[in-house]
């Protein structure tokens, strides 16, 4: 049946100030036709469903441009310690979620979300926090960041850390003072194991995990997620669930290059780059540092502070000229995690060796993820190669203030330079890299527009963009990282039918109000993913 959406805001994102009077939706899920209400009726003929928008705003669905999703999932069922504020709360969160616990659980029980710079303490919890809740289960606690966790000393044992242990390359593990002795906190590539005993969770069903995730990424008005992170494990889950067609929302998972990606992609070829049941292989991850809030990205200059101390590289030079060159080779697009500047400097020369004798890489759409540091020279080398940049801009809000004092006045007012990169024509993307923060699109766009901090300061105003910039980056320009311009992003004939529909249009309410818009209905292909209860 023919379905007609009508007597509202229908904001196209096919040209600024283009708004449609009506949609009409064909029982195919794509959108047969944008104009007048009256003709689109006419054209559907008798049996059509008219659906009243009674003033709210419709927009095309919102792009999830980097996340985890399987990591969305399996923490569905974690104690969330984002709201602590100190260590007695952080040890009565996990002690409340142990108690809840399946008692003949087998492995790890994980806690997430905490950020030491919230906390009362302004510290890290170590194994001795840890202890006070379960001296027999192993307890990991991630930070906020996920590229830090704290685990108790049974779960040092699991994992096989004493003190004999060498500091892994690209990562640390914390010492009790004056001794070799573990204290519990794992640092970048320190931390990838654990990522391992999270998904090896036992689980009566990763499906139903799941679509507890896709209601998570649906109720903010999202229908394309990503699996930025993907394991071997991960993938076959994915492909599982696809094959039963259970799942929801578009899925797009990015293996890890060094974890085994390429053979990943040999073995799964009827997913790769096309979907397949809602599920697709979109190219290779790499991770080349940590996260500036927690003073881990590679900087080129040291931390505010520091007379030495730049932060960690995960790869040599070497390593990451070969995993450009095996993207490039497979002509697969490459997602990149660059927080520092250093990062951002290695990746690019490293493009730059891989690509010789190749005028771009603009046919494979590579991305910068994160982008935190950026410097204006290196948007110029990424607009010379054709490189992405998807930049998390909701760090202004959630550590703007930590970052005017970890990098500085000058680095910490140019943190997520979203107006830099749009000047340079650069299709800039948004993020929320979830489960780091809620994917709430609209707080982004917020963050994007305002560049307000959680004390209220403004970081950065040279770098505020205007509106609908910020919505063609979760939109648009999202569509066109994933290379599906010609099926999403929009709302015009022939395109999927994947709709965000808001209570009040970003682009009419004062910029202040635009992170509390509320979605009300999310449509993947016509069909409804998402309600709001109270509508």
């Amino acid at each position: 049946m023919n379905t007609l959406y009508c007597n509202g805001d229908i904001v196209t994102m096919e040209a600024p100030g283009e708004v449609a009077k009506a949609v009409l939706v064909g029982p195919d899920g794509r959108i047969s036709q944008c104009g007048p209400r009256e003709r689109l009726k006419d054209a559907a003929g008798y049996r059509c469903r008219v659906v009243d928008l009674q003033g709210q705003t419709m927009l095309p669905a919102f792009i999830d441009t980097h996340s985890h999703a399987s990591w969305v999932a399996h923490l569905s069922r974690a104690a969330d310690a984002s709201d602590c504020t100190s260590m007695d709360e952080l040890l009565d969160v996990m002690v409340q979620h142990l108690s809840q616990a399946d008692p003949d659980q087998d492995g790890f029980v994980f806690g997430f979300g905490y950020d030491h710079l919230l906390l009362r303490e302004e510290r890290h919890p170590t194994k001795e926090l840890l202890n006070a809740v379960s001296t027999d289960i192993p307890l990991c606690l991630f930070h906020t960041s996920f590229h830090m966790a704290s685990v108790n000393t049974v779960g040092l044992k699991v994992l096989g850390i004493d003190s004999k242990t060498p500091q892994p390359e690209g990562g640390h593990i914390g010492r009790v003072p004056g001794t070799l002795e573990p204290d519990g906190r794992l640092e970048e590539t320190a931390v990838l194991p654990l990522y391992k005993q999270m998904i090896d969770q036992p689980s009566s069903d990763f499906g139903d995990l799941l679509r507890a995730a896709e209601h998570y990424y649906a109720r903010h008005g999202i229908t394309t997620i990503q699996d930025g992170a993907g394991l071997p494990e991960t993938v076959q889950s994915f492909k599982t669930l696809a094959g039963q067609k259970r799942l929801q929302l578009d899925l797009v998972s990015y293996p890890l290059i060094d974890q085994g990606a390429r053979e990943i992609m040999a073995e799964n070829r009827p997913f790769n780059g096309r979907y397949c049941n809602r599920f697709k292989l979109g190219g290779y991850k790499l991770l080349l540092d940590g996260s500036p809030q927690a003073r881990t990205a590679w900087l080129s200059q040291p931390y505010e502070g520091e007379e030495h101390y730049r932060g960690h590289p995960w790869h040599s030079d070497e390593e990451v000229t070969r995993f450009v060159a095996q993207a490039l080779e497979d002509d697969c697009q490459l997602l990149t995690h660059c927080n520092g500047d250093a990062a951002a400097d290695q990746l690019l020369r490293c493009c730059r060796k891989a690509l010789a004798g190749r005028r771009d890489a603009k046919d494979l759409r590579p991305v910068m993820v994160h982008c935190q540091t950026i410097r204006p020279d290196q948007l110029d080398a990424m607009a010379a190669i054709g490189m992405i940049p998807s930049i998390f801009v909701a760090h202004t809000y959630f550590w703007g203030d930590i970052h005017l004092q970890n990098l500085g006045p000058e680095r910490g007012h140019g943190i997520s330079p979203a107006r830099s990169a749009l000047s340079r024509n650069l299709p800039v993307t948004f993020h929320l890299d979830s489960p780091v923060r809620k994917p709430n699109i609209l707080q982004t766009i917020w963050s994007a527009v305002n560049r307000r901090t959680r004390s209220g300061a403004v970081v950065g105003p040279q770098e505020r963009i205007d509106v609908y910039s910020a919505l063609k980056a979760v939109t648009v320009h999202a569509a066109l990282q994933y290379g599906e311009e010609d099926q999403k992003g929009s709302i015009a004939p022939g395109k999927l039918a994947d709709f965000a529909i808001l209570d009040r249009n970003p682009l009419k309410v004062p910029a202040e109000e635009i992170g509390s818009i509320k979605v009300s209905e999310t449509l993947k292909e016509g069909c409804t993913v998402f309600r709001r209860c109270d509508r």
